[in-house]
């Protein structure tokens, strides 16, 4: 049915390797492309004689114009974007320019900006609809499925969202005194900036890390989580009609908030260049060097995950709430993919949005994030994509 052009040799990388090459019939054809070739061919290897034909390439996903001759010699149906959030605009030029639709996890920051929001994204909106192409933003997890599940309680059992949660636990142990599951650059960039929610229409900032709750996760127990901005608080503000707040929650032990502390008050987490005998150095890209990579994680994690959405609202003029939730297991996940839980509840929901949109099921000319598509059939694929989720009428809900 598709060939799909992969950009990205990550942990997350690998899972949506797998899990393409689970779907065969979807995925005929996918070219796993990336700065460096040999992680590509790694996983080619890997998966190669299955019914999914794998090819690699290199490429430098910040130059347009080679993106542009790559997509040109292979003639892809689609490009999954699971590389950096700061080479999304350059994939998207390259997608335009060739003609094929594009799908990311994470929306575009500026390397030089700690800030990441849907502006630059969503000005393509225009470009892709005249074009004929789609452009499916934020299909990882959250953002991603926390888009859908909004969707999905629109859908089937509110009138009215008044108030959303979106909490985000990992209760995984990798044994390492400090080290982040996914990218240290990106991860810390997201947790030392200003938190906020939305509330009445407007924007309420709150100091890093400001606000802290304790909540009882299912399967997972009691966990220390904190207030932080979220990119797909953004676009679902935006796009769950009659929604008066939405907040995101993120679970930390307090050994590694007192690392981060450390860190951060010796200047280790900033982005400003500094001078280190003769060189300029990003102090945050030396601490990403020196930090366990993410990917050796995954032999070393146990633990579960469980990241879900609470929702109050009005249905039939009643009162209502509703929890949907997904508990992932990290050893399980390394056992089937050789990734731990963090890439795989990202790289999975990348591949069922590439499915939909390859099947005509999620394909509109435009540039979409989740929650503007139908809901119903990314929900049956996360129960058939080892996903499933679990529903909740009565939860705990958070003060």
């Amino acid at each position: 049915m598709g060939k799909v052009l992969i950009i990205g040799a990550g942990g997350v990388a690998n899972v949506v390797v797998h899990k393409c090459c689970q779907n065969p019939e979807v995925f005929e054809e996918i070219c796993i492309a990336s700065r460096t070739k040999s992680k590509c061919d790694g996983m080619k290897a890997l998966l190669d004689g299955g019914k999914t034909k794998i090819t690699t390439a290199q490429i430098d996903a910040d130059d347009t114009e080679a993106l542009i001759k790559l997509i040109k010699a292979y003639q892809p149906d689609m490009v999954i974007n699971v590389a950096l959030p700061y080479q999304d605009l350059t994939i998207m030029d390259a997608c335009l320019a060739t003609g094929v639709h594009y799908l990311d996890t994470a929306n575009y920051e500026p390397l030089d900006i700690p800030k990441f929001e849907y502006k630059w994204q969503w000005a393509y909106r225009e470009k892709f609809e005249k074009a004929g192409l789609t452009a499916i933003l934020g299909s990882g997890f959250d953002p991603g499925v926390t888009g859908v599940f909004s969707a999905y309680a629109m859908k089937h059992y509110f009138d009215e969202i008044h108030t959303i949660d979106i909490l985000d636990a990992n209760a995984g142990d990798h044994g390492y005194p400090f080290a982040t599951n996914f990218n240290p650059e990106i991860n810390i960039r997201e947790i030392t900036a200003k938190g906020r929610y939305w509330e009445q229409g407007e924007w309420v900032e709150t100091e890093p890390l400001e606000i802290k709750r304790v909540y009882n996760f299912p399967q997972i127990g009691d966990k220390d989580m904190y207030l932080l901005y979220h990119e797909e608080l953004e676009s679902l503000a935006q796009n769950i009609k009659g929604l008066k707040k939405i907040r995101f929650f993120m679970t930390f032990s307090e050994k590694y908030i007192t690392h981060l502390n450390v860190l951060e008050n010796v200047g280790m987490t900033s982005i400003k260049p500094i001078m280190y005998e003769g060189m300029e150095i990003q102090p945050l890209q030396f601490l990403k060097a020196v930090l366990p990579d993410p990917a050796s994680l995954g032999p070393r994690t146990k633990g579960k995950t469980n990241i879900g959405c609470i929702f109050t609202g009005i249905k039939d003029g009643q009162p209502k709430t509703y929890y949907v939730y997904n508990v992932c297991d990290h050893e399980a996940c390394f056992a089937e993919v050789g990734s731990q839980a963090i890439s795989y509840t990202t790289g999975v929901p990348a591949m069922i949005g590439a499915k939909l949109l390859l099947e005509g099921k999620w394909k509109k000319p435009g540039v979409y994030n989740v929650e503007e598509m139908d809901p119903d059939p990314f929900m049956e694929e996360l129960n058939k994509q080892d996903l499933p989720w679990v529903e909740d009428f009565n939860p705990t809900l958070v003060d």
